[in-house]
């Protein structure tokens, strides 16, 4: 089983504070432009941090298959068989590293980074790799 860190989700919430404080502090004000950006960002974060509460799973791994994350909130499980691939992206862009699990199953491309997973794409991989087979 894998999800998101509890962290992470911690400083999404803290996040969506300090925008909604700000858009509250801007309105107070009178500053339109500030608000302007201050609500969206509140609604964005917070809805990402609403998601992580919500659906702190996003990969999960038993004897018939895998569950993974569908939409905002639902899950999809997908037999052994449905697999096709599972491999890990690897980019390098202005010196950083950054990882990618994805897992093919045809009909569609399961995406996880390595904040999703609270674990290296690399190591998820290779623990799928092992119980598909």
């Amino acid at each position: 089983m894998w999800k998101v860190r509890r962290e992470l989700a911690a400083l999404k919430i803290l996040g969506a504070v300090v925008c909604a404080a700000l858009a509250v502090y801007w309105w107070l004000e009178g500053d339109t432009r500030g608000l302007i950006l201050a609500v969206p960002a509140t609604l964005l974060v917070g809805a990402m941090a609403l998601r992580d509460l919500l659906v702190p799973v996003r990969l999960r791994a038993d004897e018939s298959g895998i569950t993974v994350v569908h939409g905002y909130a639902g899950h999809r499980h997908v037999p052994w068989e449905q697999i096709q691939d599972v491999k890990v992206d690897v980019r390098t862009r202005f010196g950083l590293r950054s990882e990618m699990l994805e897992i093919d199953t045809g009909d569609a491309l399961h995406i996880f980074s390595p904040h999703e997973l609270g674990a290296s794409p690399t190591e998820v991989a290779a623990t799928l790799r092992r119980r598909g087979t």
